[in-house]
This record gives structure tokens, sequence and C-alpha cells, in this order.
């Protein structure tokens, strides 16, 4: 089967369902699978070119939930979803709800932990020949906020997803279906991520496509003093430019305007 990743348009949009009560931005909206299922479809109408579902919020400060409850959440999303034709990512750390989500159409694992929560994912995504997002996180989701620090974030994170991508190559997973993510936000300060965005073509250098979640998240309105549901404007001035430093997968909530303002920006960067 081609890889996911071949697939893709680029730039490709990834637009997030969470299918969870207390995810950072739209917590509780999809929890019923049936609202879930339409808020997906809806995404792919205005332009996602693959729908990421997850069932365990990975917001500053969350709590993990059992595997039974993700299974719960997200396999009969992914099920309606993939019935008619969606693309679907899963995003989950657990080998567990990886397998079944594979099983039930999947064709990506949105990994936030890069393979270090559950030693059996790589051999999951391996055995299903799916693709594969690597996160760079410090720490986990309950205390990463709490105090991160780095001596040089950039070569930092650039230096793990190195070392994270070698570890999936070595345990059989096509190169040609690995992303990385640098993640902005997780276990980084408004300085950090301001930096990683930056330097963002240090990361793109990596080789495998190079995915940026920044939708609606702390460090904007940290810069613009507005709240989650305002920060669509400083969500798309941070993909325009991430784009310029050679991001190829964009993950975001507000699907309409970074489509549009990405074909943009990538039809203007294709001029000679």
């Amino acid at each position: 089967m081609t890889s996911l990743l071949a697939e893709l348009r680029y730039p490709a949009v990834m637009g997030v369902v969470n299918v969870t009560p207390d995810s950072f931005s739209d917590g509780g909206r999809f929890l019923d699978s049936g609202a879930a299922v339409e808020h997906g479809l809806l995404l792919v109408e205005q332009g996602a070119d693959l729908v990421d579902v997850g069932g365990e919020s990975t917001r500053p400060g969350s709590d993990p939930v059992p595997a039974g409850v993700e299974l719960i959440r997200v396999i009969p999303v992914i099920e309606r979803l993939v019935a008619v034709g969606v693309a679907v990512s899963v995003d989950t750390m657990k080998s567990e709800v990886a397998a079944a989500a594979l099983d039930a159409g999947a064709r990506m694992v949105n990994d936030v932990t890069a393979l270090r929560h559950d030693p059996r994912m790589a051999d999951v995504v391996a055995a299903h020949g799916a693709a594969l997002c690597l996160m760079h996180m410090k720490g986990e989701p309950k205390t990463m906020q709490d105090d991160p620090r780095y001596d040089d974030v950039v070569a930092e994170v650039s230096g793990f997803l190195e070392q994270r991508v070698a570890v999936a190559v070595a345990a059989g997973i096509d190169p040609d279906s690995i992303c990385i993510d640098p993640g902005i936000g997780f276990g980084k300060t408004l300085a950090h991520n301001v930096r990683l965005l930056k330097e963002l073509d240090v990361i793109c250098e990596i080789g495998p496509p190079v995915v940026v979640g920044t939708s609606r998240k702390r460090f904007i309105g940290s810069i613009t003093g507005r709240e989650e549901s305002d920060r669509v404007a400083g969500t798309l001035a941070t993909s325009v430019m991430a784009l310029e430093k050679g991001a190829a997968i964009f993950r975001v909530h507000d699907v309409r305007d970074n489509r549009d303002a990405l074909d943009v920006a990538a039809a203007i960067m294709r001029l000679p």
C-alpha cells in the first residue's frame, strides 16, 4: 500500500477532532461520536487532507485516560469516517489503541511521545504498514509546562527527532512513512516556541515531512492577548511562516482559514 504521506497534497492540512471532554480548545464539543463524525466531515469539506482523531487530551496539566476509554471514544468515529473515504490519523500514545484504530482503517499514528511511552507501538505501526508522526515533548502532559528548560532548544529538539526517526526505522517502519513534529507548546515556553518557528528550517533539514501544530495555542495568546477561540489570525501567521521555512503538514482546528492562507502562500512561493 502506498504511504499516506506520499498521497497527500502539499501543503497538507490535518484537521483536529478531539473526542474528549477536556482538550484545551474544544474539549467536550465532540465527545458524542455523531458530533465528532459530523465535525470531521465538515473539516474535509473545508479542505482538510486528513483528520486526526484523538480520545485523550494532551493539553498542559491533563491526566491520562485508560486505553478502554480511548477505544470507546475513537473507534466508532474512525470507522464512520473511513467508511466514507476520509483519511484518518489516530492521536494516541498507546499501542492497543493504535492497533484497533489501524484495524478500523486509520492510516497514521500520531504519537506525541515519539514511541517512548509504549514499547509495542513501533511494532504495531510497522506490522500495519502505517504512517507515523514522531513528536518532541519534554516530560509528560501533566507536568510539561511546569518549568521547561533547554540549553539550545533547536539543537535539542532536532537531535531528539533525528534519534527517534532512527529508532523507528530500526523497528521496521518505512522511512517514507515517517513525519516529524517539533511539538510546539509541549514542554516549551513562549521563547522556545518562537525560536523553534524562527529556525524551523533546521528541523526540516532532518528529512521527513515536518508537521506543525500551533493552532490556537497559548503562546499565540501570550503575544496577542487573545482567548483560544480568537487566535485564528495568529495561527495563520505561524502557518504561513512555517510553510516558508519548509513545513509540510499543518495540524489545525480552523481548516478553511488555514487552507486558504496556505494555498495563497504556496502559490506565491512557487513563482520563479
